[in-house]
């Protein structure tokens, strides 16, 4: 059976369910606060990530990888940053508008290109660059409001944003280099495996770090379980295809890709946020479009 392909599917459904899991979020950040909404994700994701490990031992009948050194390397790298990074994106939705916040995280594809060709010797082709160039140029047009200066009080939240991007883009590169220090296994119970060890260490390091310092925080997350349930599945989806994606093929391919998830953010706030699309933003969609209908005829 022929895989090469099989990671635009995944990536597409990855990037459905991050979409439904940050529209959530965003509701219980303004619930249980920042921390609390991003201890959300991992806590009750956890739970959602053994369920699919033990589906795919189950079905598959292959035992669990035995991790080693540097695969315990990368997945802290990746949990870590990964906590990060939903943080600072979390804190800048509270001040900017869902899918602008969104649209500023996405500058992420070309810095996992070069942290890919860096530290994990991905290649990148001339024609997946420009393909990157491209789409992050349409996300970077969707952000810019006309008339909107960013030295005024919209610095904190786009710093926030793109900062957020630089972080994700570090765990997909962590992640992915779990996934391939695995010595044996099928794709996907190497992704799975990963998938639940990463969960599992940023559950812990957050409720040590709730516990700590913001209890309140904490037992807020408790109270709200029936939402956080929801952001806590729709997470643990899009990261088990997420990390499905990372085992197929390079995180640039990946992240790229995801970035029909700015398109999939705008119908969002337009059907429930009452935001309206401006001509810009419809330049920029079609360069997201564009970038990533180049990056696919590029793929052999």
């Amino acid at each position: 059976m022929n895989l090469s392909l099989l990671w635009i599917p995944v990536t597409l459904a990855a990037a459905a369910a991050q979409t439904g899991r940050n529209a959530t979020q965003r509701r219980l950040t303004e619930q249980i606060g920042t921390v609390g909404a991003t201890q959300v994700r991992f806590l009750y994701g956890f739970p959602f990530a053994l369920l699919a490990l033990a589906g795919v031992r189950l079905v598959s009948g292959e035992g669990v990888p035995a991790p080693n050194a540097t695969f315990l390397l990368y997945v802290l790298g990746g949990a870590a940053t990964q906590i990060l990074a939903t943080a600072l994106m979390l804190s800048a939705m509270r001040e900017r508008a869902f899918s602008v916040v969104t649209a500023y995280t996405k500058t992420e594809p070309v810095q996992v290109a070069l942290f890919g060709l860096v530290l994990l010797g991905d290649p990148l082709t001339p024609p997946v660059a420009l393909a990157i160039l491209v789409a992050t140029a349409g996300v970077v047009l969707m952000s810019v409001k006309p008339g909107t200066s960013l030295t005024s009080a919209g610095v904190r939240p786009v710093a926030a944003g793109v900062a957020a991007g630089a972080f994700f883009a570090l765990a997909a590169i962590g992640f992915r280099g779990a996934i391939l220090s695995l010595p044996e296994g099928s794709f996907v119970i190497r992704a799975t495996t990963t998938l639940a060890w990463g969960l599992g260490l940023q559950t812990a390091i957050l409720l040590v770090w709730l516990g700590l310092f913001d209890r309140r925080a904490l037992l807020a997350s408790f109270a709200a379980w029936r939402p956080s349930l929801g952001a806590g599945f729709l997470g643990a989806l899009a990261s088990q295809f997420w990390f499905i994606g990372f085992a197929l093929t390079t995180a640039a391919n990946v992240r790229t890709l995801a970035l029909v998830e700015v398109l999939m953010a705008q119908a969002v706030s337009h059907r429930f946020m009452a935001q309206t699309t401006t001509r810009r933003e419809l330049v920029g969609m079609a360069l997201i479009l564009g970038g990533v209908a180049f990056l696919l005829l590029s793929q052999h």
